[in-house]
């Protein structure tokens, strides 16, 4: 595997999304959704504190994040079966690790770079409120690592599909299924109770970072959940190739 044939194949994505509306749309709207759920239940009401105002920030926009993710992704490898463009990839002396590898890189920045248009919201809670460097960084790691595992989902619904449209449903329900399982957690009885606290995807691994607090387990979770869905699409691209 060449690491400077993922970057090159990443450069080449990165520039799609830059010089497309659907970047920047998503970029927008984002933005849009974030800033009102910043106003109408972070900020709620003038008894919070700022570590509570920070924490509900940190809830609705990184469970926004993880949509976008979706959204960014669902016509990575789609929509290059769609256009047929998939075949030129297929022809040159690139690996599909590495396709897969370059799109996700690329999805990763651009995802990066959403995270950082939306800083300004936890200044506001500096600037009128005692925050901790370390809650923020804390909430924006967390929200980073919940953006890749998302990005990993939707890489293997595009993977599926020449339909970006099917393949976000596709990633969309695999996403709500590991989301919802933080709730089959609270009703059932252990063992089960355990497995299903252990796939949660917001709920159960998400909530330490809301506090600012950094912890192996969680970190191995999201981690894991991009490595396996990754390792995926790779499968799928690798039979696709042969058909």
């Amino acid at each position: 595997m060449s690491a400077n044939t993922i970057l090159l194949i990443a450069g080449r994505e990165l520039k799609s999304y830059l010089r497309s509306w659907s970047g920047y749309i998503i970029i927008a709207a984002a933005l849009f959704l974030a800033g009102l759920c910043f106003q109408a239940f972070a900020l709620g009401g003038p008894d919070k504190k700022s570590s509570e105002v920070l924490s509900q920030f940190l809830f609705w926009t990184g469970g926004l994040n993880a949509a976008a993710a979706l959204f960014l992704s669902m016509r990575a490898l789609a929509e290059e079966r769609q256009l047929g463009t998939i075949t030129l990839l297929y022809s040159s002396p690139v690996r599909d690790s590495e396709i897969v590898l370059g799109k996700y890189a690329a999805g990763l920045v651009f995802m990066a770079l959403l995270l950082a248009c939306t800083l300004y919201m936890p200044a506001l809670i500096f600037v009128h409120g005692k925050v901790s460097f370390g809650h923020i960084a804390g909430g924006y790691l967390g929200m980073m690592l919940m953006a890749a595992a998302a990005l990993a989902i939707g890489m293997f619904g595009s993977s599926l599909t020449r339909s970006p449209i099917l393949s976000l449903v596709i990633s969309a329900a695999i996403l709500i299924a590991l989301v919802i399982v933080w709730m089959l957690a609270r009703i059932t009885e252990r063992p089960l109770s355990d497995v299903f606290s252990a796939l949660a995807f917001h709920g159960g691994h998400f909530q330490p970072f809301q506090s600012g607090l950094i912890t192996l387990r969680n970190v191995v979770y999201y981690a894991a959940v991009s490595y396996v869905f990754l390792f995926a699409a790779t499968r799928v691209v690798e039979a696709r190739r042969w058909r």
